[in-house]
């Protein structure tokens, strides 16, 4: 598994003291309050303030005084040490954690291997197969019957995959 974890991207600076706006890419941007250090391009920075608003937050780092120096990281993403990052309840994972995992069916057959996953009420889940082939699914109710992030492994339902694939 990754020891860093991307959890915002940089959209720009906000203001002439040195702080950007990120968007969030966890559950919620009051989520970024909880980080005291995060890493910009494999640089450490120090958090020294957060304010969250809806999916965005206004970050303050240290080492970041100005405008000018917080222009210098539009476009990059906030990693986080896996380690400072709260626990996920059961049944949550990581997207990280599920691309390349196998997916197969209870009968063990192999249907691809995750590429994507995108967020959604019902996330959508691209797999790549032996062709090379793409299929798109929604995670609705019974077609994932197990995920095992340790074995990289997501078991599905075979006859609800065929249902909501295409």
């Amino acid at each position: 598994m990754q020891e860093k974890l991307t959890v915002a991207s940089i959209l720009k600076p906000q203001g002439i003291l040195g702080e950007i706006k990120v968007k969030a890419l966890t559950d919620s941007s009051e989520d970024l309050k909880g980080f005291k250090k995060i890493f910009i391009d494999g640089v450490e920075y120090s958090v020294l303030s957060v304010r969250a608003q809806g999916d965005f937050a206004y970050l303050g780092l240290k080492g970041i005084a100005d405008r000018n120096a917080a222009e210098l990281l539009r476009g990059k993403d906030i990693e986080v040490f896996r380690a400072d990052i709260p626990a996920l309840p059961e049944g949550r994972y990581y997207i990280v954690d599920l691309i390349g995992c196998s997916v197969i069916t209870g009968r063990g057959d192999v249907l691809g291997e995750v590429v994507d996953v995108t967020p959604a009420k019902t996330d959508i889940y691209v797999v790549s197969n032996a062709a090379g082939k793409q299929i798109t699914f929604a995670a609705a109710d019974g077609v994932i019957t197990d995920i095992d992030v340790q074995a990289r492994k997501i078991t599905v339902n075979a006859k609800r995959f065929k249902e909501v694939s295409f």
